[in-house]
């Protein structure tokens, strides 16, 4: 099998909500999300001849994704109060809202899907919160 490798990275800055420890303040991280995608076989034909995908479109289409997240507080809905919400919206602070706890290990999955969505054929992703501690999600 054929695997391609590809990372981006984000700054941002998140909480768990319910948690019992430091991690329930804000606090921030330099996300590292890496993809790999595979393939038994090579394209035949046209310009990606003799590749997997393109690399610049994977790199590209990832990168897409992980911008979002650059610079912004992410929570899992409904953990703020919607006046503080409010608030701090009308302050300028770009949050963005997630359906699951803002974790490593959801990341993961959340790329995974994302990815696979765009139609690359996912193997596994990685969410590093720092250099040593990551998620992987696999299906």
């Amino acid at each position: 099998m054929y695997i391609l490798r590809t990372r981006s990275e984000f700054d941002s800055a998140h909480f768990l909500k319910g948690y019992e420890g430091k991690c329930a303040n804000i606090h921030g991280h330099r996300w590292i999300v890496t993809i790999e995608v595979g393939s038994e076989t090579l394209e035949e034909e046209g310009p990606s001849r003799g590749m997997v995908v393109d690399f610049s479109k994977l790199k590209e289409d990832l990168k897409e994704e992980t911008s979002k997240f650059d610079h912004v507080l992410i929570i899992e809905k409904g953990s703020l109060s919607e006046p503080l919400l409010g608030s701090m919206r009308n302050e300028g602070f770009m949050i963005q809202e997630m359906d699951f706890r803002p974790t490593a290990e959801n990341f993961a999955k959340y790329f995974y899907d994302v990815m696979s969505a765009k139609g690359y054929s996912v193997i596994r992703t990685r969410v590093f919160e720092t250099p040593e501690n990551c998620a992987e999600y696999t299906k």
